[in-house]
């Protein structure tokens, strides 16, 4: 299933790549792994179908959608659903401001699914 899934992703990358500067499908693969001190923890990779897009001169918005491979050391490796959605805004030339919620499934059903959010402030100089 993981395969099938790659491929998928793999094959929507190669169709959208040639429109990646214009607003419009993506594909996102991103890894992110944990530490506590010098001891590793878990990798996370999501394997993310989205869209994303101007809403008038100021702002743009994004969703991504699919499956999120979670990797826990010395765990066993098990694949959930996940996705993301966010805003972005400009407050001037220099100054931006962009928000994110996002979930992540989990394989076993005594355990609810998480949530999170992230809100933060951009200067470019």
């Amino acid at each position: 299933m993981i395969k099938t899934a790659i491929a998928t992703l793999c094959a929507t990358g190669a169709l959208v790549a040639p429109s990646a500067a214009l607003a419009g499908p993506y594909v996102n693969v991103e890894a992110n792994s944990s530490f506590t001190g010098s001891n590793y923890n878990s990798t996370t990779t999501d394997l993310h179908v989205g869209y994303e897009g101007p809403i008038g001169e100021g702002a743009s918005y994004y969703v991504q959608a699919g499956a999120s491979v979670v990797s826990p050391d010395g765990g066993d490796v098990d694949t959930v659903p996940s996705g993301k959605a966010g805003l972005g805004l400009a407050l001037s030339d220099a100054l931006g401001a962009y928000g994110e919620v996002s979930f992540q499934g989990s394989g076993d059903s005594s355990v609810d699914r998480g949530y999170g959010t992230k809100l933060g402030l951009k200067y470019s100089f």
